[in-house]
């Protein structure tokens, strides 16, 4: 069996990343001078870990180990008054927090271990993590630079071994720490499981005020897991169901003023917002095309609501995809861009069904009993996320054919599914029954992993946005 090689990488997050190679990343002698001299090539050996386990319930059983970042001094950051001591507390359980709430490993976080010391980062103490039954090792490091920012370092351990697995880190500003954490979660994540990160993501979401029947409802972001939310519209128009474009530049969503619609897309560097299309006719369901350079929409006209699609840099002549007297609501490309799945009642039912880009052979899918609503597409290809309507409102999904549904909640009234970046999370909104209020929810593929994000007002209408450039 090889030894697993060593991958070290900066990433300068300011601006566009730079990325190294550093078989001898230290903590005490990492820099930008020493990782832009080091060699970019991936060690050939440095796949997933040996002998990677897919399965589930494999997984699970696998104890990691978290610990608190140290700090060669501690000293007051903008990040963290307190300094870089409660700095690399605060980094640690956010490792902690992503790698729990994924269905897949079963860490410890900071708060239930002991804080190795600096010198340690590199040099672990192996009897002391051997002795807590810890299979592998998270440690890291946070240091004050000169310039005002942070250097973040992360190393993955195989205890039984005694093995770096891999190691990376970041130049940051301190009010990019959290990014910097969500790259170590990302870090262990992929090297573990072999599959694509996701934590260092966003979510666009409508944030909502005021009695239910006369709700504000904006638009607004936050990080992937309910941190650093933002608001992008002022409540003065009503904004619904928000998506981030494949390279998260922009933002689509519906906006409705004086009672008509409009689909704009948000520039989210510039601020600047585009006019897609307007019309005096109910609109619904603004969707990227994989390319970016679409946008899918639902429009009632004189009655019959149809399927458009319509250039996503605007002016341009809507193309109607669809073309009957049913009610087709809802697209979502698969990631291939070759079909699209959305709703319809052409059956005498809200019924789920796939077509080709162009409009072209549409065929029924659902055929599980209830209804089939809000259909989208996992990035992954390999399974369609929906509102499962059977009395209460639950998600569920199913292969393209329709086949091997599963319920994944069990409540009152959830809605609107949107997929993580690696197609294992889905997010969600919850209804409650007499307040009406919102809150947006997140569930493994499992069903048995489930949260709520925390959010400064009520919240629905999620889009998860592809992992940060």
């Amino acid at each position: 069996m090889k030894t697993p090689g060593i991958l070290a990488a900066l990433m300068l997050l300011l601006s566009a990343p730079v990325a190294a190679q550093n078989s001898d990343l230290d903590p005490t002698r990492f820099d930008e001078q020493e990782a832009a001299a080091a060699a970019t090539a991936q060690d050939p050996d440095d796949g997933p870990l040996r002998g990677t386990v897919t399965d589930d319930s494999a997984w699970q059983d696998l104890g990691i180990a978290i610990a608190a970042f140290a700090t060669n001094e501690n000293v007051p950051t903008p990040a963290n008054s307190s300094g870089t001591e409660a700095l690399g507390l605060e980094l640690s359980r956010i490792v902690y927090n992503d790698l729990r709430f994924n269905g897949l490993f079963r860490p410890v976080g900071p708060d239930a271990l002991p804080r190795p010391s600096y010198p340690q980062i590199t040099a672990p103490a192996w009897n002391t993590w051997r002795g807590r039954s810890a299979e592998m090792l998270v440690h890291g490091f946070v240091r004050a630079n000169g310039d005002g920012r942070l250097t973040v370092g992360c190393y993955l351990y195989d205890v039984a071994l005694q093995s770096e697995l891999v190691r990376e880190g970041w130049v940051v500003a301190p009010s990019e720490w959290r990014r910097a954490a969500h790259r170590c979660a990302d870090l262990v994540y992929s090297r573990l499981s072999g599959e694509s990160p996701f934590f260092d993501s966003r979510i666009a979401y409508i944030a909502e005020t005021g009695p239910k029947d006369n709700r504000v409802k904006r638009l607004a972001i936050m990080d992937s897991d309910g941190a650093n939310h933002r608001f992008i519209t002022n409540g003065q128009s009503t904004a619904l169901t928000p998506r981030y474009s494949p390279d998260y530049s922009r933002i689509a969503y519906l906006s409705y003023t004086d009672g008509n619609p409009r689909i704009y897309v948000y520039e989210i560097d510039s601020g600047r917002q585009t006019l897609v299309t307007e019309s005096n006719s109910p609109t619904f369901a603004p969707r990227w095309s994989p390319d970016g350079r679409s946008i899918l929409y639902s429009m009632a006209v004189a009655g019959n609501t149809d399927i458009y699609r319509v250039s996503a840099s605007g002016g341009g002549t809507p193309i109607r995809l669809t073309d009957g007297s049913s009610i087709e609501v809802g697209g979502s490309y698969s990631p291939d861009g070759s079909r699209i799945v959305f709703e319809s009642d052409q059956s005498g039912s809200q019924q789920c069904y796939v077509m080709n880009a162009d409009g072209t052979n549409q065929r029924r899918i659902s055929f599980f009993g209830g209804r089939c609503a809000t259909p989208e597409w996992s990035p992954r290809g390999d399974q369609i996320a929906f509102t499962h309507i059977a009395g209460d409102f639950r998600i569920a999904v199913m292969n393209p054919q329709g086949q091997n549904m599963r319920t994944l909640t069990n409540a009152w009234h959830d809605e609107g599914p949107s997929w993580a970046p690696n197609g294992r999370i889905i997010q969600f909104f919850r209804t409650e029954r007499n307040s009406g209020d919102t809150s947006i929810w997140q569930v493994d593929l499992t069903g048995e992993n489930e949260r709520r994000l925390r959010t400064p007002v009520g919240a629905s209408d999620p889009a998860w946005g592809p992992v940060l450039p």
